[in-house]
């Protein structure tokens, strides 16, 4: 099933930062090609911000060898870029271990989305399991600030309130159009148990165990202990 982490690494020395830096009222997203060896290509889709400004930035980045515009889109423009840097060039004297970072890129993950900010990175990305999400962590943990924002269990997604029965589902939807959960309340438990044909006990039981596995379904996987 694997996880999907949301996350920001703070290291003013990954790729664009200054970019972002020269213009921070744009939206950057970074996409690094690893199949071109050590100088990963850029694709870069930045929204907002001015155009000239930000290319401007693009001209004097120290990272950014050469750039072209490839597409347009309302606010959203899309730009390919050549690394002016080596991975070693770029972060060498921020990384512990290069062969490590190198290493992480050929982990069982995939990071979907790399949002460049001003002074670091983040990112959102799929792990195949705690032990592949902790090696991760841990690397940036010891060579950069790592701020975890979100950690859930991947696969595909469940509306909500799949796993409650459909007497659990009855009381609920019952309760919601009568207002039971209004302020102030509209009906009492005792009109939602007369209506549901049961005991105000039995309808309480059914309430609440709804409402647990809407918890247990939405709220609690948001927000799972750190797996170090």
């Amino acid at each position: 099933m694997g996880l999907v982490a949301e996350f920001e690494m703070y290291c003013d020395a990954l790729p664009l930062t200054g970019v972002a830096a020269a213009v921070p009222e744009a939206t950057v997203v970074l996409q690094l090609q690893f199949n071109h060896g050590p100088r990963p290509m850029f694709i870069v889709t930045v929204t907002g911000g001015p155009k000239r400004e930000f290319e401007a930035a693009l001209d004097t980045a120290p990272d950014v060898a050469d750039w072209t515009l490839v597409g347009v889109a309302g606010e959203t423009r899309k730009y390919q870029a050549w690394p002016g840097l080596s991975l070693d060039e770029q972060l060498g004297d921020h990384i512990d271990d290069l062969s490590e970072l190198e290493a992480l890129a050929r982990a069982d993950a995939v990071i979907e989305r790399i949002e460049v900010q001003t002074n670091g990175w983040k990112q959102a990305g799929w792990f195949a399991d705690r032990d592949e999400f902790r090696a991760f962590s841990s690397f940036w943990r010891r060579n950069a600030d790592f701020r975890l924002l979100r950690l859930t269990r991947g696969g595909e997604p469940e509306s909500p309130g799949n796993g409650m029965t459909d007497r659990q589902q009855e009381a609920l939807r019952i309760a919601y159009e009568r207002g039971y959960f209004d302020i102030p309340r509209r009906t009492s438990l005792e009109d939602i148990a007369a209506e549901l044909g049961v005991s105000p006990s039995s309808a309480s039981e059914r309430l609440r165990r709804a409402q647990t596995r809407l918890v247990e379904e939405t709220v609690a996987p948001t927000w799972p202990p750190l797996p170090d």
